[in-house]
């Protein structure tokens, strides 16, 4: 793959600075008044050794399961979070293993949380990463991620709901857990009984954990046709079936409606009830009770509801709410809803999956739209001339490597009879390299693109790093296990480790671990497409291999 320079002719490449000057500086004290700029300068010396040539990733193991594998911050998670084991080794090392849980205690969703910085805890526990869990059973503990010790507990709600889902309203600072809409039985709905309440949404502080608030969302002051809810950046986001997005303030609705705080642990008296906040049987009281529509923020109306908020100065993309728009982008303004100059981003792709488009996360108010065989990396900035319009310009592109593929309409038999095909192939043909993944791995600043060839039953993969900022090659890693384009794949991308989590059909799921090692004549050989010698290990009643 090969990025292109936006019109113009591009800019020059970032200046090489020498790794030995830098840990020169760093042995000679430099960044001894400012730890964040040591930490920022050992990660550049780590992405400079990354990205040599004679750097290398080596595939040290694998290990296979027959129910999810999740991946948070070194820790790799198995048998519904009953097994972690740590990806820092060379060789997998078992933090801890608990006893299979009942159907009752399965966790549904989880979140990891770690430490802020500069803030005095209660607890010495809150120091460490530690793992926020949502059973079946309505129960959010927080577990620590090493041991898997119960470090709180607290009861959500009886039977009137069904918790399911964990997510960040502020990152690691506020947490939303949300409930399954409630639905009422076949019988009770032919019976002619309303359900009003659709959904239930629960809000945390975290470390301390500490209870916000809980409150319902209902058809009676949202509207009937509610199909989903979110809190995200202190804004409430209800979603409707004919692609509606409305957005709302949260911390204006939970000071307006709030009708008591309560605080977890503490005996409290709610309706008639006298209880323990977040104990077994009460649970948590539902203190937020809307009464009347909130002042509306912003709406606007989006195909499958896909919106999304971002950029300097602050714009938004929708998909306009027709089927024959799909795959096309608007971009526009938050402030008055105008279409930004050039706003109308389409590629024309002609394939089975759609094209998809996002704003950076790393900030800088960039959009990645990403096609089959084209990543381009868009900019906003102001038209010459009128401050008041935005342009949406390219800032660079990526584009696969399609050198040598062949797409002929004419063949010749063997026998000299000439057919015609009656077709062309997909944009994301199987038999043409095709981007699958774009990722921002923001403590090493780099872009990464998986990208896939597939001929006959033998898929091949290779991860590549990007400069973030001119989008230049840096680094090619190919992924030595064969990729099913049919089947779902996660890559992960952590300093000096690479994970690659494959779901097979009939719920087999395998996880390979590549880690940074120095070349030589061996791990080159390891590093090709061959079959090497294959080790199996068992640890803890699970076999691993190793190459």
């Amino acid at each position: 793959m090969c990025p292109q320079s936006a019109a113009g002719g591009g800019r020059a490449a970032p200046r090489a600075r020498s790794v030995c000057r830098l840990l020169t500086r760093r042995a000679h004290g430099f960044y001894a008044r400012d730890a964040g700029v040591a930490h920022r300068q050992n990660l550049g010396l780590l992405r400079q050794i990354m990205c040599q040539e004679s750097t290398k990733f080596k595939n040290v193991w694998t290990t296979h399961s027959a129910s999810p594998i999740a991946y948070e911050r070194g820790r790799i998670y198995l048998d519904n979070y009953q097994c972690c084991i740590s990806s820092i080794a060379q060789e997998p090392r078992i933090l801890y293993e608990k006893p299979k849980c009942s159907k009752s205690e399965k966790i549904e969703d989880a979140l990891l949380l770690e430490c802020p910085l500069g803030e005095m805890l209660p607890s010495p526990s809150d120091y460490k990463p530690s793992l926020i869990v949502l059973t079946v059973q309505n129960w959010l503990l927080r577990l620590s991620a090493d041991s898997g010790e119960i470090l709180e507990k607290i009861y959500l709600a009886g039977s009137f709901c069904k918790f399911r889902y964990l997510s960040w309203d502020i990152p690691q600072e506020v947490m939303v857990v949300k409930s399954a809409q409630n639905k009422l039985p076949a019988a009770a709905r032919q019976a002619g009984i309303q359900q009003s309440i659709l959904f239930y949404l629960a809000v945390f502080q975290v470390l301390p954990l500490s209870f916000i608030g809980m409150l319902e969302i209902n058809k009676k002051i949202f509207g009937n046709s509610v199909t989903d809810v979110a809190v995200s950046n202190g804004i409430l986001i209800v979603m409707y079936s004919m692609g509606l997005v409305r957005l709302y303030n949260f911390q204006a609705i939970s000071e307006q409606f709030m009708e008591q705080p309560f605080d977890l642990g503490h005996e409290f008296n709610w309706n008639g009830q006298v209880g323990v906040v977040g104990k077994y049987p009460f649970g948590l009281p539902c203190n937020i009770k809307i009464t009347d529509t909130p002042p509306l923020l912003f709406e606007a109306s989006s195909l499958e509801n896909a919106f999304q908020i971002g950029g300097y100065p602050w714009h938004y993309i929708i998909t306009p709410n027709k089927k024959k728009h799909k795959g096309v982008f608007h971009i526009c303004s938050l402030k008055d809803k105008a279409l930004a100059k050039n706003g109308i981003q389409d590629m024309k792709c002609c394939s089975l999956e759609p094209d998809w488009i996002y704003f950076h996360p790393d900030m800088s108010g960039r959009i990645i739209h990403v096609g089959p065989n084209l990543i381009k990396v868009l900019k906003l900035k102001e038209v010459k001339n009128n401050t008041d319009q935005t342009e949406v310009a390219e800032d660079f592109t990526i584009v696969a490597n399609r050198e040598n593929c062949v797409n002929n309409t004419v063949t010749v038999t063997a026998s000299g009879r000439v057919v015609k095909k009656r077709f062309n192939l997909l944009d994301d043909d199987p038999e043409q390299e095709t981007f699958k993944i774009v990722d921002y791995e923001d403590e090493l600043n780099l872009l990464s693109t998986v990208a896939v060839t597939q001929i006959g039953a033998d898929g091949r993969a290779h991860l590549d790093f990007h400069c973030n900022e001119h989008g230049i090659l840096l680094k090619s890693i190919p992924l030595l296990e064969s990729w099913d384009v049919t089947y779902s794949h996660e890559v992960y991308v952590d300093k000096d480790l690479v994970l690659h989590i494959e779901q097979k059909p009939n719920r087999r799921f395998s996880c390979y671990v590549y880690q940074m090692v120095c070349d030589t004549a061996k791990d080159d050989e390891c590093s090709s497409h061959e079959k090497t010698e294959r080790v199996f290990c068992k640890k803890g009643g699970r076999i691993f291999e190793y190459i």
